[in-house]
């Protein structure tokens, strides 16, 4: 299994250099030095300013891609290659499942290294097919021409930005017959076209146009509502820790969500948004605090450690939730004054000087 998996990184190593230099520009799915947030900045670029010209969005994903591609179609995209007849015995290796063997006549190894590359071998052209148009002279050479549709993919979820409802429409049969020989085809459950005042999801965020102009690109509900059944998931499996073990277990998740969303232009949940994320980071502070004794504290807007905190002892007794326990520290939070201090300089501060503490009803 291991030489295997390293026969096939060392294929990809071979792959990857021809084919970085034909992959259409706006592909983002597992191709090096590339993401989802360049994926999310392409859409950005594409539908901001004050007069978008794009304002309905194909929102499209294939069914079950890597399972359907045509073994055909892949080997005749990468011809003469020197590994092709390791290419083959890898499509047509078959799956052992419970103990029963059955053959693979489609789609590619489940897990495999060398999937990825095959898949945006496969979906190569969808661009062209689409009728995404680039300029080929001039300094603007690698924009696209007015009135063409923008397309953007990654890996089998793709987002096409036209502008009308018709052309959308158009799009979406012309990729629906270019699929078909690959051995593909468009979900109908999770297509949908709708206009940019509507929004749409995708990569877990949700890219909306507002009537006042703006643009906002925020973490999608169902994103939302997944970080939230984890972080209760967790929370319940950790009753009666101490708050180390607590902070231990919180840090990675709400670090890592943070800083997957950090470049949205709101993020209502970890820090982004002053009031926003303190209410959300509050409110699993005292979930804390009221099952180990502690809480943790939010940083300041922006922050991607914002959300997190860092134990050094056990609270040898619970607290109140949302109080702070006598042997726990925070990153980046400094405790807030609770009593006024006494104003001893400024234009009161002669009087206030000669000011004494005396009990009800003594003068």
């Amino acid at each position: 299994m291991i030489a295997d998996r390293v026969l096939q990184a060392i294929a990809v190593s071979a792959l990857e250099p021809e084919w970085e230099a034909r992959f259409e520009p706006k592909s983002y799915g597992f191709r090096p030095g590339r993401g989802c947030h360049d994926a999310i900045e392409a859409i950005f670029n594409t539908v901001s300013g004050k007069n978008p010209q794009r304002r309905w969005i194909l929102d499209a994903d294939l069914a079950a891609a890597f399972d359907r591609i045509d073994h055909d179609h892949i080997l005749g995209q990468i011809g003469a290659f020197p590994a092709r007849e390791l290419v083959v015995k890898w499509l047509k290796s078959g799956v052992i499942e419970k103990g029963w063997f059955t053959p693979t006549e489609e789609g590619t190894p489940q897990g495999g290294v060398v999937s990825p590359v095959l898949l945006n071998i496969a979906l190569h052209g969808m661009e062209q097919a689409a009728g995404v148009r680039y300029r080929t002279r001039g300094v603007n050479a690698d924009r696209v021409v007015p009135g063409s549709p923008v397309l953007v993919r990654y890996a089998d979820d793709l987002v096409a930005m036209c502008g009308s409802r018709k052309q959308a429409e158009q799009v979406k049969q012309r990729l629906a017959a270019w699929l078909a020989p690959r051995g593909l085809r468009i979900n109908e459950d999770k297509t949908r076209i709708v206009s940019l005042e509507d929004g749409f999801d995708f990569l877990g965020f949700h890219i909306r146009r507002y009537r006042n102009g703006k643009l906002l690109i925020k973490p999608g509900k169902a994103a939302v509502r997944r970080f939230r059944e984890r972080l209760t998931t967790e929370m319940r499996a950790l009753r009666g820790a101490n708050a180390q073990a607590v902070i231990r277990r919180l840090n990675p998740v709400i670090r890592g969500w943070a800083a997957y969303y950090r470049s949205s232009t709101w993020t209502p949940t970890c820090g982004s948004a002053p009031s926003a994320g303190r209410s959300e980071a509050t409110r699993i502070s005292r979930i804390a605090g009221s099952l180990t004794g502690t809480s943790a504290r939010s940083g300041g807007p922006g922050t991607t450690g914002g959300c997190s905190a860092t134990a050094t002892a056990a609270p040898t007794s619970p607290s109140s939730p949302g109080r702070r326990s006598s042997g726990t520290r925070w990153s980046r939070a400094r405790r807030r004054q609770t009593t006024r201090p006494w104003p001893s300089t400024g234009p009161n501060g002669a009087a206030a000087a000669s000011l004494r503490w005396t009990k009800p009803g003594c003068a």
